[in-house]
């Protein structure tokens, strides 16, 4: 089993074009095995980097160590939270991006899609974890994703990134609209009190 991860790990990291094509037609059980072997490897080292992080800044701003029990609390709590929300995450940005890429012709199901974002997601899993260099391996996942959309939903290379690049755009819009609806409704409640203090 793990043979087989590691060989389709590589497959899709130094030959995508071929790995795609040769899981048209997997299962969702080996798809699902794969995504989750590779996304408990990243929660795992995730965790432990915030582990470390959190124990310099402990001793940096209150000068003392963690208690043992609460770091392993804290690395438990972590690579849970990590693994499912990842998860939850992977999935719903899947349908949403199968939303264009239904809109722009593909006609495979959204479980192709899904099974494609989850295989196109192999360097984010691998090395996202990595502290300030992550983003790279994001975008990444992002690029080889939409090739897998072109492989196999079968639909052209510029309507699979126009898919994907709308998707995006649109989920950044209605990201950066939350923020700013917080942030002015914040900063509204906050002047509040002190006008009527006045």
């Amino acid at each position: 089993m793990i043979d087989a991860i590691v060989i389709r790990g590589k497959g899709f990291l130094l030959h995508p074009v071929e790995a795609f094509r040769q899981s048209r037609n997997d299962k969702p059980v080996v798809v699902f095995t794969y995504f989750g072997a590779l996304l408990l490897f990243n929660a795992i080292l995730s965790a432990l980097i915030a582990v470390v992080f959190r124990m310099r800044d402990m001793q940096l701003f209150y000068g003392m160590s963690s208690e043992l029990a609460d770091l392993f609390m804290f690395f438990f709590m972590t690579l849970a939270g990590s693994f499912v929300h990842t998860l939850i995450f992977i999935l719903i940005i899947a349908a949403w991006i199968h939303v264009w890429v239904y809109l722009f012709g593909g006609r495979k199901g959204v479980r192709q899609t899904i099974k494609t974002i989850m295989y196109g997601n192999t360097p984010d899993l691998l090395l996202g974890w990595i502290p300030y260099i992550g983003l790279i391996f994001t975008l990444w996942s992002l690029v080889l994703s939409t090739w897998g959309i072109h492989e196999i939903q079968e639909i052209s290379t510029g309507k699979a990134i126009l898919a994907v690049a709308f998707a995006v755009i649109f989920l950044l819009i209605f990201i950066i609209l939350i923020v700013t609806y917080l942030m002015t409704s914040n900063m509204v409640f906050s002047a509040v009190p002190v006008l009527f203090g006045n």
